[in-house]
């Protein structure tokens, strides 16, 4: 996904926004600048491509610093749940189990951004650029197929339910979810080849080095990005979203109309806050292929990279609330497990003095019992 979503390490100064996606501005430095203004002529090299507010420096720590911990707890809630409570004994507690895992790779690389914007340059060595790198472009991947996969569970649940007894198995479940992140590693294998450390005027930064410079495979991964990350998984999501509505139509259920409303909630935030950075990588690949080469734009498109990964940062900590929380059963198993708990501290706490204390077995099975049901009633 290299010169596209994330410039996960590359904050701090306008000089590093091509860090952890290998974009780098044909005008980013004052040879380059030269140098790409003889090959076009036209281009003003008096436009400073490096441009980017000064507010970033101090904004972006303060807001990945807000969205790691909303992120790390609503996603850590999930999996507390999912595993110790509710039990995973359907397939779509599987998918929202790895959804969650998902969103928690790609909230980890979050530290690592709002070091690399405090200190301007990357300090923890080769192996942790290619794990962090890796890291997060695979759940990148894994947290839209997941999506993408959700999608396709709700419409074989509502409009092909006789069909759906066969094949909502958790056995299945687990199968496709191993498929698809296997698909997620293999797209994210040139991340883990290119990505290396790198120094560069005077500053160490974990970069995307391809060979020779090679423009083509900035713009394959910026393609692939658009094809597997956007424009398949919509097709997949208006296709079976729009087939639940028509069937949710006939129906005269008491939560019609809630299950309408959370259909187009989940399509408006996934079009919301993915659409924009695919159409900034979309750009950019024609920028790579010098279709867009005027300067102003250039650096408008810079601005628009920073703007657009913030909303793609927000839309994992939004997951959990769409996917989990909405749901009916889920909210009474997060109730149950904080009510249990509380209760277990406060016995603890009373009763400190005697052989130790542990949490109520019975409470314990009653709520691990309880039936496992498609999240949100409907949806």
């Amino acid at each position: 996904m290299e010169g596209n979503l994330t410039y996960l390490l590359g904050r701090g100064d306008s000089e590093d926004l091509s860090v952890m996606v290998g974009y780098t501005s044909p005008t980013s430095s004052s040879s380059e600048a030269y140098e790409y203004a003889f090959l076009h002529p036209g281009l003003d090299i008096s436009c400073d491509l490096e441009n980017i507010p000064a507010f970033a420096s101090t904004f972006f720590p303060v807001l990945y610093s807000l969205l790691f911990v909303t992120g790390l707890v609503g996603n850590v809630l999930v999996i507390w749940v999912l595993t110790v409570f509710k039990k995973v004994r359907a397939m779509t507690d599987v998918y929202l189990l790895n959804l969650a895992i998902s969103d928690l790779l790609f909230v980890f690389s979050l530290p690592f951004l709002v070091q690399y914007c405090i200190k301007s340059q990357w300090t923890f060595g080769n192996a942790m650029c290619k794990i962090i790198s890796s890291a997060y472009f695979i759940g990148f991947y894994s947290s839209v197929f997941f999506i993408t996969i959700m999608s396709i569970d709700r419409y074989l649940a509502i409009v092909r339910s006789v069909y759906a007894l066969q094949v909502r198995t958790t056995t299945h479940g687990v199968i496709t979810s191993l498929v698809l992140w296997a698909v997620a590693i293999l797209a994210s294998v040139p991340d883990l080849i290119f990505f290396q450390e790198t120094n560069d005027n005077n500053r160490t930064k974990c970069i995307a080095d391809y060979p020779n410079s090679n423009n083509g495979w900035k713009t394959f991964s910026n393609f692939e990005v658009n094809v597997l990350g956007w424009l398949i998984p919509v097709g997949v999501l208006i296709f079976c979203y729009h087939s639940i509505l028509k069937h949710l139509q006939k129906c005269h259920t008491q939560n019609k109309y809630k299950a309408m409303k959370l259909v187009f909630i989940v399509v408006i935030v996934f079009f919301l806050f993915w659409t924009p950075v695919n159409i900034v990588l979309f750009l950019d690949s024609l920028r790579n292929m010098y279709i867009i080469d005027d300067c102003q734009t250039s650096q408008r498109l810079d601005l628009a990279m920073e703007l657009a990964e913030v909303l793609s940062f927000i839309h994992c900590c939004l997951n959990p609330v769409i996917y989990a929380f909405v749901g009916e059963k889920f909210k009474k198993h997060l109730r149950e497990a904080f009510r249990k708990y509380v209760r277990f501290l406060l016995i603890c706490k009373d009763y400190s003095a005697f052989d130790g204390c542990s949490p109520d077995r019975h409470s314990s099975l009653h709520a691990m019992s309880s039936q496992s049901s498609f999240v949100g009633t409907v949806l």
